[in-house]
């Protein structure tokens, strides 16, 4: 199957012939007043048709159907080719209805139809669209290949796609034999096309239909009919059809079908027969009528379709205005163009009821129709119309009342509540009926109330519901009589039915307060609410009917108080009181105090709110949080009564607030402000290890160490008293605060004895103090000197020229002692080398060291006739000089021997080496080649047979190379050959040795958990195999231990030992020669547990051998054994 197109297709199975066929479809009413034309458009245009239906006598809107040719529903075929729009203008009630056809193709074109439906009304219209294309010469082309789709996917893929016929395009080969699709479509019935398409590859049918319509086309000669019906045929409601066929054989029997049904001759379906011509007759065609036609002559049949076309009803005769008065008999009468015709009455555009209980009739006879009102009233008067399907005609009707006379009209009057009424007139003709209302209610005579003459109104008793507007309405009679009646009663307040406890209203702040108060009063009194001597300015007042009411939407603390009602009308005045007691919750106190804090709790008062909420306090909550934190916790949920209490379980060093709510019998209070933010802080714990560090004849020097706690407020210092032995008088000693650990209390006479305290000081105060447990006797004691010279000091000191020297030896001694400085025993001058002393050490400092600062440096302590001496040697180095000699000893081959004697000037260090430079006589280009040589002494090989050589060295220290070398006065030229080289007979020496350790193994501390290295160096040529043992016994292919031996260092690892691992370890060297063994002690100490027990590693204890076997416990390890 093809496929449809991308707007709409015209239908599976319709020839080619009837893609412009117009299909006549006469109008069935009067719904369209535009109908769309029919029009044309070129291909790609836009074109819109307009359809417009009147509402003004519709109750919603009308449906609307748009198609083409006769089933082809457009309403889904919508899309970017085809758009459907409806708008409804309310101003002149029209609705509009369009149809968009965008980008037009040729085929589009064809017959439309629009249909409105409403209800049980119809209308149709039928119009063409002309699709106008440019003509261009027929080409002769493959239908096949012409009616292919696109391959390139474009927007209009299905048309005939004429670009791509024009491009040259090699033919290609196709074995399948010619086949003249043009005969097999032209032969083919419609329902078959699309068969036939699919079959020879033709997808583009519908430009396949189009150039087959302007194909000119034999027609097929019938063998029954020499002429068939007419497609379509349309005749007049009540009128008369004539359906002919011309048969080609007379003697054919021929049958007549109406919807497929056969018709049989009646009098409205005759059957004539005039030679050839068959001929059925339809008379007073109606509705009914409106069918499909068809005819069979033997096996052949022709069909056609018959539209009946309905005639408008026309207003022959319209009604007439009339003007009368009430209870009169109104007839209104119009005539139309055809009987038994329906019509419909209107009045102001309403259809009128002509229901059974219906004051309107409505009668017909023949052509003449009626609408009939028996009696009368104003409420008739209006424009009446008759609507038929082709007109309408309308009239107005005017009812009006009969005129009256008065010679005593009612009087409006006033009477107090209670008293009788007496209302009266006079009319001609005294004898008319009448109706008295009240308020333009019927009055009806009853036990209090009594109609006299039918103009005369008295009632015994009146009360306020016979206040009013009184009316007597003469029946018939355009004329009415009204008075008004007005009753007065004085004001009064009816407090009682209130049940108030002495007139007081109790509300909770907040709540709304409706207080309605019952009065009464005729006229209704003007009612006045009073707050003490003025009118309230919160409150909304409000009267109605027998009551006054006092409306406070949120009540608030200040609305307490009397309110006084004041009512007045004409007839006098009243007073009542009414106390209203608005309670509260109280206010919120003010923010709480916190004189006291500790370490976790404080103390905290307040004081109660200024208002308590008109209500007794009964207690309060209290909530704190720390100060970062916007949650509160409330830490009582029983009501405190007191204004104190201790919060505790603070966390120390955390600041925190709190406020307090306070509660009475409506609830609770907002919260008060919070308090000032406090920390709770703690004191230190006393300062530990206080001791005597110096004592003279007028001080004592003290040092403790810093408390083990000293919590989150830290430690801001310490502060030192001190008090006379036998008095309790304890005098600071420090009026600031110190930050040292020890302290000097100066001011003491000589020869007391003291105690001393110290305290520590933080944000929480001070601390407990710490005593010395004995008193100190005030009194210098002589401390012998001593000299503690740092551990690298007591080796030479080395260092190099232009450097700065600076040594500090600390010494010990009371009082203090006096030092002196000595180099080489003489008295060293301060211009070259700086000494400053204190009370504990001596600094030397030299800027720029000179090699003449070497020497040894004596330093003497000296307390009276005690004294300590330390020696420093000092060594300044600096570059060495260069070799004093180099000579060239011998050339052979390409070797030269080269000697040379030490540089005078080692630069105040050992000689560490030399470098030998070489450079070819040519290009003196100094090339090194051997550095850190130790020796005077060397042969410089592998050198280019022909050249000669210079040869230089320079010196080597500590410092680096001399600044300058010595150069060899002579060169060395390797001659090219002909030299015989001098051979020397040299006896090997023998370097087999038995083994034997030049560093032996030595005891050995280590710490369970941490690995360990036992180390000894042996000497064995050949060389040696070693063996370990620990308690004389071989380690062999354990993974705890790891073995190495490198240039004779022999190296055993322990990982991560434990106690157990301790024992004898030895080391045995092994060769041809002979052995040798060290051994050495290794203990291995363990890690203690919080309670001092042993503590071993878990995966030790997996690696245990025997019959122990470790169980672990959260605290320790305990053994056990199997």
């Amino acid at each position: 199957m093809g496929r449809k197109d991308s707007v709409w297709s015209l239908g599976d199975g319709q020839g080619p012939e009837d893609l412009d066929k117009p299909i006549d479809s006469p109008p069935r009413s009067t719904l369209l007043i535009e109908s769309p034309q029919s029009a044309s458009v070129p291909v790609g245009g836009d074109i819109t048709f307009v359809a417009k239906v009147e509402a003004k006598d519709l109750l919603r809107k009308p449906t609307i159907k748009w198609f083409k040719g006769k089933w082809m529903d457009l309403a889904s075929k919508t899309g970017k080719h085809l758009q459907l729009k409806e708008t409804f203008e309310r101003l002149t009630k029209i609705h509009t209805f369009e149809m968009h056809i965008i980008k037009a193709k040729d085929n589009y074109a064809g017959n439309y139809r629009c249909e409105v439906t409403y209800k049980d009304k119809f209308d149709s219209c039928s119009f063409d669209l002309e699709v106008k294309e440019v003509e261009q010469g027929s080409q002769n082309v493959d239908i096949r290949s012409a009616f292919k789709r696109s391959s390139e996917g474009q927007d209009d893929a299905g048309e005939l796609d004429f670009s791509g016929l024009l491009k040259h395009r090699e033919p290609k080969q196709d074995d399948t034999p010619e086949v003249d699709v043009w005969e097999i479509l032209k032969n083919a019935r419609p329902d078959q096309y699309e068969k036939i398409a699919f079959m020879y590859g033709i997808t583009d049918l519908r430009g396949l239909l189009r150039r087959m319509k302007k194909i000119p086309k034999e027609e097929k000669k019938s063998e029954a009919f020499a002429k068939k019906l007419e497609p379509a045929y349309q005749v007049d409601k009540g009128g008369k059809i004539r359906l002919v066929v011309d048969l080609a054989d007379p003697t054919v029997e021929l049958k007549w079908y109406k919807n497929g049904q056969e018709i049989r001759p009646t009098p409205k379906y005759i059957f004539e027969h005039k030679g050839t011509q068959r001929i059925m007759v339809i008379n007073n065609c109606s509705m009914n009528d409106d069918a499909a036609y068809s005819v069979a002559a033997g096996d052949e049949k022709c069909a056609t379709e018959l539209f009946v076309k309905e005639l408008p009803v026309k207003i022959v005769k319209g009604i007439e205005a009339v003007k009368t008065t009430v209870n009169e008999r109104i007839e209104l009468e119009c005539e139309v163009s055809e009987e038994g015709a329906q019509v419909k009455w209107m009045k102001n555009g309403v259809e009128v009821p002509t229901g059974v209980r219906s004051r309107y009739r409505v009668k017909c006879e023949g052509t003449k129709h009626f609408l009939v009102i028996d009696d009368a009233s104003r409420e008739d008067t209006g424009t009446y119309s008759v609507m038929a399907t082709g007109g309408t005609s309308e009239a107005r009707i005017q009812v009006d009342l009969k005129p009256l006379k008065v010679h005593q009209d009612l009087q409006d009057t006033t009477v107090m509540l209670g008293q009788p009424i007496k209302l009266l007139c006079e009319i001609s003709p005294g004898n008319v009926p009448g109706r008295w209302y009240r308020n333009g209610q019927l009055v009806q005579p009853n036990d209090r109330i009594n109609i006299i003459h039918r103009n005369k109104y008295v009632t015994s008793v009146n009360s306020l519901h016979d206040a009013g507007d009184y009316t007597f309405v003469p029946e018939g009679y355009s004329q009415s009589l009204s008075a008004k009646l007005h009753i007065i009663d004085p004001p009064r307040v009816h407090l009682d039915s209130m049940n108030f406890p002495d007139n007081t209203v109790t509300i909770v702040a907040g709540n709304k307060l409706r207080l309605e108060i019952p009065i009464s009063g005729e006229p209704a009194p003007r009612v006045v609410w009073m707050k003490g001597e003025r009118s309230g300015q919160r409150v909304r007042a409000e009267t109605y009917g027998d009551q006054t009411s006092l409306t406070i939407e949120v009540t608030e603390r200040e609305d307490t108080g009397n309110y006084k009602i004041v009512l007045q009308n004409e007839a006098g005045e009243a007073t009542a009181s009414v106390k209203i007691k608005v309670v509260d919750i109280p206010d919120p106190p003010e923010a709480p105090l916190v004189p006291v804090v500790g370490g976790d709790w404080c103390s905290m008062t307040w004081e109660p709110p200024k208002y308590d909420g008109s209500s007794p306090i009964l207690g309060y909550f209290v909530e704190r949080k720390k100060k970062q934190s916007s949650r509160w916790m409330r830490l009582n949920f029983d009501l405190i009564k007191e204004t104190s209490f201790e919060p505790k379980k603070m966390i120390e060093g955390v600041p925190y607030e709190v406020r307090i709510f306070a509660v009475n019998a409506i609830g609770v209070s907002k919260p008060s402000e919070p308090s000032k933010a406090f920390t709770p802080l703690a004191v230190t714990s006393e300062p530990t290890m206080l001791v005597v560090d110096d004592v003279t004849d007028t001080t004592v020097t003290v040092k403790w160490r810093p408390p083990e706690t000293i919590g989150a407020a830290g430690l801001d210092g310490y502060l030192v008293e001190y008090c006379i032995e036998g008095t309790d008088d304890w005098i600071v000693s420090n009026t600031e605060v110190t930050e040292k650990t020890r302290y000097t209390i100066t001011g003491l006479t000589p020869g007391c004895k003291i105690l001393v305290r110290v305290k520590a000081l933080n944000a929480a105060g001070a601390s407990t103090p710490r005593t010395l447990q004995h008193s100190i006797l005030v009194k210098e004691v002589i401390e012998p000197p001593k000299i503690r010279v740092p551990r690298h000091l007591k080796q030479t000191y080395t260092r190099r020229v232009g450097e700065a020297v600076n040594l500090v030896v600390p010494f010990m001694g009371k009082p203090r002692p006096k030092v002196t400085w000595l180099k080489e025993g003489k008295t060293i001058e301060p211009t070259d080398v700086s000494i400053r002393n204190t009370d504990c050490d001596s600094i030397i400092f030299i800027r720029k060291a000179e090699r003449s600062h070497s020497g040894k440096y004596e330093m003497n302590v000296q307390v009276e006739n005690h004294v300590d001496t330390a020696i420093l040697d000092i060594q300044i180095v600096d570059l060495p000089g260069p070799p004093v000699c180099v000579t060239i000893e011998d050339v052979w081959g390409g070797n030269v021997a080269l000697v040379w004697t030490p540089p005078k000037d080692n630069g105040n260090a050992p000689i560490t080496g030399y470098t030998i430079q070489k450079a070819d006589k040519k290009t003196m280009e100094w090339f090194t080649c051997i550095e850190h040589y130790h020796r005077t002494c060397i042969t410089i090989t592998e050198l280019v047979v022909g050249n000669e050589y210079f040869f230089r060295i320079f010196a080597e220290n500590m410092c680096g190379l001399s600044e300058t070398a010595t150069q060899t006065k002579k060169s060395a030229l390797i001659v090219k050959e002909g030299l015989q080289i001098k051979t020397h007979d040299y006896n090997d020496h023998d370097f087999k040795e038995a083994p034997k350790f030049t560093q032996p193994l030595i005891n050995t501390f280590a710490i369970a958990g941490y690995n360990a290295t036992l180390n000894c160096s042996v000497r064995a040529n050949p060389k040696a195999k070693v063996i370990w043992m620990k308690n004389k016994i071989a380690i062999l292919d354990d993974p705890r231990y790891r073995m190495f031996s490198n240039q004779g260092v022999c190296t055993l690892e322990i990982r991560k030992p434990s106690p157990y691992d301790g024992g004898m370890y030895s080391c045995k060297a092994i060769n041809d020669l002979g052995e040798a063994q060290v051994e050495c002690k290794l203990e291995v100490k363990g890690q203690c547990g919080p309670r001092g027990e042993l503590s071993l590693p878990p995966w030790y204890l997996n690696q245990m051998s025997g019959h122990v076997s470790p169980i672990l416990s959260p605290d320790s390890y305990t053994w056990h054994k199997n």
